[in-house]
């Protein structure tokens, strides 16, 4: 992650940003931030996800996550972005995108995100140590999709990225 945030092809920082990066920075990893949850597939009409922006783009909700997190029970929306469908390295993903007790102080206050292997037997594995921000923490020019209500989760996940100090 971080040789594509340092490289200016593919990097979503502003050039001045750009220009005085070094790292990202992330929460050790912890084995207890990766959970096996277990999978219920929902079939729903597809909607506009709400954005930062006025760019709705096409999603559907394709499962609910059941999952023990620090001594409690949480359930999370996965969802199917239409355009990932047509991808061939992104067909196989779902979109998870939450928010926790960390956002606004230790991660970026607009929720973050994990890309899920789609399950094959029930199970779903979630590693919040995988958590990224959305590209609009770093750039005001992205649109990023804003976390559902239900997927909140009442708990501080210490585990993924950090809140990039510079925006």
């Amino acid at each position: 992650m971080n040789e594509q945030f340092g490289d200016s092809a593919h990097s979503p920082l502003l050039p001045d940003d750009l220009a005085a990066f070094e790292v990202l920075e992330f929460f050790n990893i912890d084995p207890e931030f990766s959970v096996d949850a277990d999978f219920t597939r929902i079939v729903s009409e597809p909607f506009e996800m709400p954005t930062t922006t006025d760019r709705k783009p096409i999603y559907e909700k394709y499962g609910e996550a059941n999952f023990t997190l620090k001594g409690k029970e949480f359930v999370l929306t996965l969802f199917q972005s239409h355009k990932s469908r047509e991808d061939s390295v992104w067909k196989n993903y779902l979109f998870l995108p939450y928010n926790d007790l960390t956002n606004g102080n230790d991660t970026y206050g607009g929720g973050r995100f994990i890309d899920v292997l789609m399950p094959e037997n029930g199970t779903v594995d979630i590693d919040f140590n995988k958590s990224y921000n959305p590209y609009c923490a770093y750039n005001h020019k992205y649109s990023c999709p804003i976390p559902p209500e239900e997927n909140f989760l009442e708990v501080r996940v210490t585990a993924g990225v950090k809140a990039w100090a510079e925006h």
